[in-house]
């Protein structure tokens, strides 16, 4: 029997239909997806993968991360070549390394980013439908920028966290919070909130994106931004944020 090897696989993958990232009792998951095929592959009973984090039904990746520890004398490329032709098309191993045994995907992480992105204009083009929220009234981008900094540093992230989460500790540290615009078909505007971490909550992106449109819609002055953290009470935020938005674009593990 071949010598056990841990391996550090990027994926990407399309969340439209998928029930998210974990395994479910019912529905495909992206890690499911990913054990059944290195299972298929490897002859190898009881494959477990383990993501950098948990992405929600509907939510995209660019560049997830994950380990596995596989019994195989397949070569990196060879695993990656193989696993791809077992996976449906919306879920790619993008790149796979052998790694050290001590490396794990979600303790090691160091850092995460995420993308949302919001198409503004009375008119989303069909390519852009599957993968932002489109937003068909005028929003005061400025105001929404203005809200940002607030959101910098270690803070207690309860009010972002939707309920029925069983994370005690809900302080983290976001390095990085930025808005840009950018043109989108249509005649339309792309809008892309980029946040990076040491960490999220369930469904902490979204609802800071469903925040900020209230502040640019005019409902909320930029300064509640750090009211609304220092409540701690999911109540005091906006609307959770439609998941086909949002995309995790990378984890940092150095």
């Amino acid at each position: 029997m071949p010598e056990s090897t841990t391996f550090k696989l990027t994926i990407a993958y399309d969340g439209t239909g998928l029930v998210g990232w974990q395994r479910q009792p019912e529905g495909t998951s992206v890690q499911g997806l990913l054990e059944d095929a290195l299972t298929r592959l490897t002859a190898t009973a009881g494959v477990t993968v383990t993501g950098a984090g948990r992405t929600d039904a509907g939510v995209h990746a660019r560049g997830q991360v994950a380990s596995t520890t596989l019994a195989t004398r397949l070569a990196p490329a060879d695993l990656q070549r193989g696993a791809n032709a077992m996976l449906p098309p919306a879920v790619r191993v993008v790149a796979v390394e052998a790694v050290d045994a001590t490396f794990h995907a979600r303790f090691g992480a160091r850092e995460k980013r995420y993308a949302y992105h919001a198409i503004l204009g009375p008119v989303i083009s069909p390519f852009d439908a599957r993968y932002a929220w489109h937003i068909p009234f005028p929003l005061d981008v400025a105001a929404m920028r203005a809200a940002l900094p607030a959101l910098q540093g270690r803070h207690d992230f309860a009010a972002f966290q939707s309920t029925g989460s069983d994370i005690q500790d809900t302080v983290r540290t976001i390095s990085e919070a930025r808005l840009d615009e950018e043109p989108a078909e249509a005649g339309a505007t792309r809008l892309v909130l980029t946040l990076a971490g040491d960490g999220f909550l369930r469904h902490m992106v979204r609802a800071i994106a469903g925040s900020l449109v209230e502040v640019g819609r005019g409902r909320w002055p930029a300064d509640r931004m750090a009211a609304i953290l220092a409540s701690a009470d999911r109540s005091q935020a906006g609307p959770t944020a439609p998941p086909h938005g949002l995309f995790l674009v990378s984890v940092r593990y150095c």
